[in-house]
């Protein structure tokens, strides 16, 4: 499965990795930065946002603000010199204009922006940004939706995001999927979209890898927007649905630096995937000394023993759930007592289908490895 993941839309510019900072790699990165926010600051087709004013609204006091900045330049593995810099990018984020397509999906990942129960700091981030085209979203609707859309990429050309969610069918010359008066395909919609966007954001596992959509056999031909649109920088944040956290870590870098982050070889950003679940996971210890869950309910259930024997897949997934976690912070999945599915792998759904089943792997998985070979997993499923 890991070989099936497209390269074609990756490049030397557009994956950096960096093995060796030092001083002078921050330092250099500290006046990039510096002159980016300033550039930003400058232009004045945007209306100024006191965001201040919101967090006061809001009753978040500045001392909480500042402790969630020292948070998020830590996980967004920035040194404690950059936490100035992040604040001063929050108040030109919204100069960074968003267009936001929906294809082959279930809206998941826009109802996780949305599903919530009182702002936090990244939600009241999120709500700021500029949001030119959104159909879960906008108020208009059939011509005037397509006006607006046809405005923003003329208004904003080659400077926006465009943020995808959803797969793009491909089979039968792309009929499975359709958008508009015209009939345009979902083939023919991204590609016109992405031609003058800055950046490309895949959200969710189906924009990404295709997710359930190209779950064998495929009908439609789902794919992943790495695998349809090529000569744009790409930067996939997989999950069903995708942490909002790591959806704003993404933004915040991109507005802060002007370029995507570090990346990873399937295009996911290294300070949100760059390790796995398994190594962060509060069961881990159990994993360790033997303790397993042998079936739902028992003592060892009850104790919060590891879930591996029941279908956890958190040994072969990368992603931060055990530390950005959901709900305000308040629990991911492992904690709520169900194993991993591995949802923000490539082809989760057909290799992890047998989802409360263990899977095994050969002998050539090294657990040290920091990449581990999805190919030669053997799902001990269901059968």
């Amino acid at each position: 499965m890991f070989e099936k993941c497209s390269r074609k839309s990756i490049s030397e510019n557009q994956v950096r990795v960096n093995t060796n900072k030092g001083d002078k790699y921050y330092a250099d990165l500290y006046r990039k930065c510096r002159k980016r926010i300033d550039y930003l600051r400058k232009k004045d087709n945007f209306a100024q946002e006191d965001f201040y004013a919101r967090l006061a609204q809001e009753g978040i006091s500045r001392r909480d603000f500042f402790k969630w900045i020292s948070a998020t330049t830590a996980s967004l593995m920035l040194p404690v010199s950059f936490e100035p810099l992040l604040a001063q990018t929050i108040e030109v984020i919204n100069r960074v204009p968003v267009i936001w397509a929906n294809f082959q999906d279930c809206a998941g990942n826009s109802e996780a922006l949305l599903r919530t129960d009182g702002p936090t700091v990244d939600e009241l981030i999120l709500d700021i940004i500029s949001l030119e085209f959104h159909e879960l979203l906008m108020a208009p609707s059939g011509e005037a939706a397509e006006q607006q859309l046809a405005d923003a990429m003329t208004t904003f050309q080659g400077e926006y995001i465009l943020f995808v969610e959803g797969s793009i069918p491909t089979a039968d010359n792309g009929v499975y999927g359709t958008i508009g008066a015209s009939g345009e395909t979902y083939v023919e919609h991204i590609t016109r979209l992405a031609a003058d966007c800055a950046a490309i954001v895949a959200v969710g596992s189906c924009a990404t890898f295709g997710g359930v959509p190209s779950a064998a056999p495929n009908p439609t031909g789902a794919k992943g927007v790495m695998d349809v649109v090529t000569g744009k920088p790409i930067v996939n944040i997989p999950a069903c649905p995708a942490n909002p956290s790591n959806i704003l870590g993404v933004v915040l870098l991109y507005t802060m630096t002007g370029e995507l982050p570090d990346l990873d070889p399937l295009l996911r950003p290294k300070f949100a995937f760059g390790t796995r679940i398994h190594d962060a996971c509060e069961r881990r210890v159990h994993f360790d000394v033997g303790n397993f869950v042998e079936e739902w309910g028992d003592e060892g259930a009850q104790k919060g023993y590891c879930l591996y024997k029941m279908g956890c897949k958190g040994p072969f997934t990368f992603n931060n759930c055990p530390t950005v976690k959901f709900n305000r912070e308040t629990s991911w999945p492992v904690a709520a007592g169900h194993g991993c599915i591995g949802c923000s792998e490539p082809g989760f759904f057909d290799k992890f289908g047998a989802f409360e089943k263990p899977a095994l792997y050969d002998s050539s998985y090294n657990p040290a490895s920091d990449v581990f070979p999805v190919e030669n997993i053997v799902v001990n499923g269901g059968k």
